[in-house]
């Protein structure tokens, strides 16, 4: 049955779910927001900056937004909020769909199966926009999940702006489908590979939800 996911533990302000890794960026931003509306009354320089500060921390507020989900049933789910770039074949059999996740979209991703996390690697890069075919050589953390359909491969690419991949659970970790396994700061890609004979049940340009939007076709 779909269930109500809550994992470890997320930061929080005035009672709105923000991911975990959000107050490095948040708590500067608001608290410039906060002092320049408090002085705005009196100083013409705080009131020039309370618009754009505050504007900067709505919209902070908004992207590091991390909603509860009911989890739908299915054999693998959408780990990121986004839309679908690109369906590929790839040469030892799986297919490759991969996510692209836009500044608005919530960037926390989330398990697409259930299972033990076998690996969490690192890798160093560039930074070009996601959406990029360059991006293929961006930074990135890759996922292994030891699952009930074998190694499942996800990976969380950074993007233009995105310069720090910040994964929730370290190998050995067992999740279930869901769960939230981390984040990637603004836009951004996540690709998931989908074993040989699982045919793919999204298309191209569809918006998927993580924890929700189903990928695969029984």
């Amino acid at each position: 049955m779909p269930h109500s996911q809550t994992s470890a533990p997320r930061d929080s302000l005035a009672g709105v779910r923000l991911a975990r890794g959000a107050s490095p960026w948040l708590l500067p931003t608001v608290a410039t927001a906060a002092l320049s509306l408090a002085r705005s009354r009196r100083s013409g320089a705080a009131r020039a900056v309370a618009v754009p500060a505050t504007a900067l921390a709505a919209g902070m507020l908004w992207f590091f937004r991390d909603p509860e989900r009911e989890i739908a049933q299915g054999r693998v789910i959408s780990p990121a909020d986004g839309v679908v770039q690109s369906i590929m074949p790839w040469k030892d059999g799986r297919t490759r769909v991969a996510i692209f996740m836009s500044p608005l979209n919530v960037h926390v991703n989330r398990a697409p199966l259930s299972g033990t996390v076998t690996s969490v690697e690192h890798i160093p890069g560039g930074f070009v926009p996601a959406f990029n075919k360059e991006s293929e050589n961006n930074e990135r953390v890759v996922w292994h999940f030891d699952t009930e359909l074998g190694d499942i491969e996800m990976i969380q690419i950074a993007g233009a702006v995105a310069r720090r991949i910040v994964p929730y659970v370290p190998e050995g970790t067992k999740v279930e489908q869901g769960d939230r396994i981390g984040l990637i700061r603004f836009g951004s890609r996540v690709d998931i590979y989908l074993p040989e004979g699982v045919e793919v049940d999204v298309e191209v340009g569809q918006k998927t939800v993580a924890g929700v939007t189903r990928i695969d076709r029984d």
